[in-house]
This record gives structure tokens, sequence and C-alpha cells, in this order.
């Protein structure tokens, strides 16, 4: 993977390119960065940009002229990226370059069993081809984990430890890229004077998301990279390079919150038209028609939990909006044209303190399907929730 497939995040890429420009590549790299926001795929770029042969080349000293007459000027690599077509290039963009290595959370495949992530390259490599911004509940369940945890175990470690300290292969540098060091505990002290004091030309990068599960003896040993969510404008130009029209990726955009990941979930339901539901929603209960209410809940109770949940969650989204454009005027928000009509609407018909009670609801909401609540008896409440906050002015905060 090169720096040009990495969704956005070029401020950090520049980052990492001046860290090596200037010799300053520290031996152990935190990159910590929420789901969605491509710590990882940043991790497997910065990797490859390493090992590049051409660019390895370029860093290297003039060795001065041939005796036999200068041979034909290569073609110019920009120094921003990995070429992409060398060997090593190559290998790593499949990740099986020998000297780029991977830990990763996993489970035992039989009871007694003390796995490694070696035993599940191929299914990681596949992963990150079909899934490159899944995350480590979607790897688990692609490798059959349901209800398993997933860990990295101490035998991990000292296969870690065991791989590193053999010579590198091809390239000039090793490279450990550790996803989830979370999943690492207390047998990853056995890594303290491996990341402390490496071989020469080691490189360990960890991908995290919660600073505050990982070992502070491994955290104080790393220098920390910081990835931040990625913005709107960045996801919707990435989604209308796929081929999606301008106010669809600007929707989808804004519901995914930064999370890439989440935005390529809800492409996937882009058919699913939630502001009419919506609509129709408030349209049966302001106007009181208890059968049309009915038939509505019926509707939502044959979308199943899943789709349940991002519905509510869609709702909840607007309300957020609603507020940024309350505070900071529509001129100031980047929202689709109809999605601002909606909310402009809603400003209407419920005041803040309103909004702030049907937020809460909503959130009560998600937490009982997420528990198996039955939906017919929900939706039936919340409609009649909705009628009195917002028709008869009242606020019903529920415990």
């Amino acid at each position: 993977m090169r720096f040009s497939e990495v969704v956005g995040q070029q401020e950090v890429k520049n980052r990492l390119l001046d860290m090596v420009a200037q010799n300053r590549l520290s031996h152990a790299l935190l990159f910590l960065g929420k789901e969605g926001s491509g710590a990882l795929q940043l991790a497997i770029a910065f990797a490859q940009y390493i090992t590049c042969e051409k660019i390895q080349q370029q860093s290297q000293p003039d060795a001065g002229a041939s005796l036999f007459g200068d041979p034909e000027p290569a073609q110019a690599v920009s120094p921003e990226d990995a070429c992409g077509v060398c060997a090593a290039c190559i290998k790593s963009q499949q990740l099986i370059h020998p000297d780029i290595h991977f830990s990763f959370p996993v489970i035992p495949k039989k009871s007694g069993d003390k796995p490694l992530s070696s035993e599940y390259i191929k299914d990681f490599r596949e992963f990150i081809t079909n899934f490159p911004y899944g995350n480590v509940f979607d790897w688990l369940q692609s490798i059959g984990a349901e209800n398993k945890q997933g860990n990295i175990t101490a035998e991990e470690c000292n296969d870690i430890i065991r791989k590193l300290s053999l010579k590198s292969f091809e390239s000039e540098y090793k490279i450990l890229i550790v996803w989830m060091p979370e999943y690492l505990r207390k047998e990853g002290n056995k890594l303290l004077k491996l990341i402390e004091e490496p071989p020469a030309k080691t490189l360990f990068i960890l991908v995290a998301e919660n600073e505050d599960q990982i070992l502070p003896t491994i955290l104080s040993r790393c220098q920390l990279i910081k990835i931040p969510a990625l913005k709107t404008e960045t996801i919707s130009a990435a989604l209308q390079q796929n081929g999606l029209e301008p106010q669809k990726a600007l929707q989808l955009a804004s519901l995914s919150e930064g999370n890439y990941r989440k935005a390529i979930e809800l492409l996937n339901n882009a058919d699913d038209d939630w502001e009419e539901l919506l609509r129709n929603w408030l349209n049966v209960t302001l106007q009181n028609l208890p059968a049309k209410q009915i038939d509505w809940i019926e509707e939502v109770n044959k979308l199943g939990r899943e789709k349940q949940k991002k519905f509510l969650h869609y709702f909840s989204h607007l309300l957020e909006q609603s507020l940024r454009l309350s505070v900071l005027g529509a001129a100031n928000v980047l929202m689709p044209d109809n999605e601002k009509d909606f909310v402009l609407r809603l400003n209407k018909i419920a005041s803040f303190g309103q909004q702030e009670v049907i937020s809460k609801e909503l959130d009560n909401a998600i937490y009982y399907i997420e528990r198996n609540a039955n939906a017919k008896m929900l939706f039936h409440a919340l409609t009649i929730k909705l009628k009195y906050i917002i028709k008869n002015k009242t606020l019903i905060l529920a415990e």
C-alpha cells in the first residue's frame, strides 16, 4: 500500500516523510488513531516506503560517475511516496515482504492451542485486501472467532523476539507492525528489552486505538504519532472517487463522523432512505394518526435490529447537526442541502431543550435494541414520548 492509497491524513504523511528525510526515525513508533482513521493503512504504507528500493537508493550518497559512461538516467521517483513498481514494493503491496512482519490478535484453532499470527497470515492478507479499513471485530469474525476473545499471546512475543533477532533478508530495515497492542497483556513485558535496545535497523510500529489500554511500560518506550479523525470533506471526496454522487457522498460523510469504515458501511446500505422514514414518523406522530402510527411501527419492525439502530443513529445525527446550525449558522456547517432543510424544520418544531431530551430517548432506545428489546413495543413507546415532547411541549426524562 502506498501513501497515495491512504485516504487523507496528509499532515501525518508529511511528518513521517520528514522523519525519514532528516534521519530522525525513532526505533519504536505508536500510531494512535480511532477506528476508520487509517492508522493501520498508514503503518503499512510507511513500511513500504522505507523498504522501497528506489527510495533507499535516493537516500544513499552518490557513488560518482561510471568509468564506462553514465547510464541512462532513471525515471524520477517522487520522494513523497514509494515507487510501487520495484520488487520490494510489489512484495510489500501483497504483504509478503520477508522483512515486514505482522502481529495481531488471534484465537486458538482448538482448545489448548497457543496461536501465533504467522498461522493466520494468509487470512490477514486476504482481510486487508478486501477490507482495508476493517476493524478488529471484523477481523476476528472473519476467522470465525464468534464469541471467542482475541489475544496476542506470550508465545507470539517469543516468536517476535526470534524473528527480529535474525538478519534482514532483502531490505536495510526489519519492520514489525503490531496491530492492536491493546490485546497484549502482561506477557507484553517480554518485548520491553527488545523495544528499548533493538538490533540495528529494526523498526517497531504499534497501531492502536485506545492509549489507556496499552501497557504503560511499552507506551513509555514509543514515539507517539497521533492520527486524527478524517474530515467530512475528505471522506466525501473519497466516496465520490468511488462513483457516488456528491450530495449522497456528503450525507454519508457527515454521518460517518470521521470514520471511513463507517462511511463504507453506510455506502453498502446507501439505498436505505432514513430521511423519508423519519419524515413519515414525525408526520404520523404530530398529526396524531394512530392507525398510520401502527403501520409505521410494523414497517420499522421488519427492518431488523441493525437497521433500526442505524435509523436511530441517523435521527441523533440530525439533532447534532441542528445544534451546530443554531450555534454556528447555516453557512458554517457542511451538510447536503436536503439535510440542511430538514434540520431547519426540526429547529422550528422543537427547541434545544426538547431536542436534548429526544436525543436521550434515542440513546436509550439504541441501548435497549442492543439488548434484544421488543421492537414493536419500543417504537410504540418512543412514538408516544416523541408526541408529548414535541407537540405538548412536555419534557420526559427517562431514567
